[in-house]
């Protein structure tokens, strides 16, 4: 939607209302292209990391059910990341299509420097990093805590743990078969029926034992860590299908040890430790995680003052012309903080250098393009006005 100023900057009242119908329309064009650039950076996100926990639920290492809460959990940590790249790829579109479109020009004839559209820009920017800074320090801590309790306890189940009564429950790899009649209350197993096989397609020894019992019941060792099937009173038939060879074994109390689960991979776990305990904290990791939870707000309005020189283009080359140069400096701003993060979290630089340098090297770099975008211009109104004289 182009932009229509009725009357030029004459009259006071007619420069204040103007000014607020330039603001109000900036505002909706860069929110508007924030919003569109973030959702589509959320849902690839989200489906990365659907595909990662299907993966596991397939590997019987996360049940399917919680997929979808874990990541409602995530979003906030995506939002946190998500919004500072939109934000700054949305100034870099809507003032290159100013430029492109000549709306830039009319603006600073009417008396709108661009220098005054940053400082409204950067009023924008100072209420996305108000809610980024919401996210970062308080909401996707709280939801990573909650994953962290999900995945703790399907860490803790056992296959066990999944069997439900008058159900047959296939176990994990397609070895074998479990049915219980019932469970009671405290998860002990009755009439109990479980068929595994062992031996080798290859060598042709694919044995079959069936193990039927009157309960079951689960118990972990002395450390915790090891669980064991505990049934009692019954009998196991082991043998080869299709042979008359079988061995039928009677007993009182027989125990199988069950598989450990495997860790789920996530994201590191000082990310689910709330702020108020950082800021308690004396450890370097902690501290080093405070400063980045701290630095996702002030980035957002450091890139503005990057953006705004970066989106200036000619009208013959295109809005889309410096977009892949931006979003590489982007990452380089990144890749810097995280490099110097773990730097301080693994003790090689003393954590009273925090991450404010790079904030400080890139905040000079953008005010660096602005002045000499500006050298550069009034250089070439220069020469015109000395051609036209």
């Amino acid at each position: 939607m182009p932009l229509t100023i009725t009357v030029c900057l004459t009259t006071p009242k007619s420069y204040k209302s103007n000014t607020v119908i330039i603001f109000r329309y900036l505002t909706r064009e860069i929110l508007a292209s924030t919003f569109a650039i973030c959702t589509v950076l959320l849902m690839v996100l989200i489906s990365g990391r659907f595909v990662k926990y299907l993966s596991n639920a397939l590997a019987g290492n996360l049940e399917p059910s919680v997929i979808f809460a874990v990541i409602g959990y995530k979003i906030p940590g995506f939002l946190e990341l998500a919004l500072p790249l939109a934000f700054f790829l949305s100034i870099l579109l809507t003032f290159g299509r100013l430029h492109v479109e000549n709306e830039m020009s009319v603006l600073k004839a009417c008396g709108i420097s661009e220098l005054r559209l940053l400082g409204y820009t950067f009023i924008v920017a100072v209420g996305l990093a108000i809610l980024v800074g919401w996210l970062s320090l308080f909401v996707s801590p709280a939801g990573a805590t909650k994953t962290e309790t999900i995945f703790l306890a399907q860490q803790q189940m056992t296959e066990l743990d999944k069997v439900n009564p008058k159900k047959f429950y296939s176990l994990k790899g397609g070895k074998g078969v479990t049915y219980a009649d019932s469970i009671s209350s405290e998860r002990e197993l009755e009439n109990v029926f479980l068929a595994v096989s062992a031996g080798s397609v290859d060598t042709f020894n694919r044995r079959l034992a069936v193990v039927v019992a009157e309960r079951g019941r689960q118990q972990q060792s002395e450390d915790g860590i090891e669980r064991f099937l505990v049934l009692e009173k019954g009998y196991r038939i082991e043998g080869i299908p299709g042979s008359h060879e079988y061995q039928v074994t009677h007993f009182e109390e027989y125990g199988s040890k069950l598989k450990t689960p495997k860790k789920i991979e996530e994201d590191p776990e000082t990310d689910a430790i709330a702020t108020s305990e950082l800021l308690m904290s004396d450890d370097p990791k902690l501290e080093a995680t405070l400063q980045w939870r701290l630095s996702i707000p002030l980035m957002v309005l450091i890139v503005v003052i990057l953006a705004v020189p970066l989106s200036r283009t000619d009208p013959r080359q295109g809005r889309f012309t410096k977009l892949l140069p931006a979003i590489a400096l982007y990452f380089a701003y990144l890749l810097a903080l995280n490099t110097l993060r773990g730097n301080i979290e693994s003790g090689e630089l003393p954590v009273s250098i925090t991450l404010l340098p790079v904030h400080a090297v890139f905040l000079l770099l953008g005010l660096w393009l602005l002045k000499v975008k500006r050298l550069a211009r009034r250089k070439v109104k220069d020469v015109a006005a000395g051609q036209s004289s």
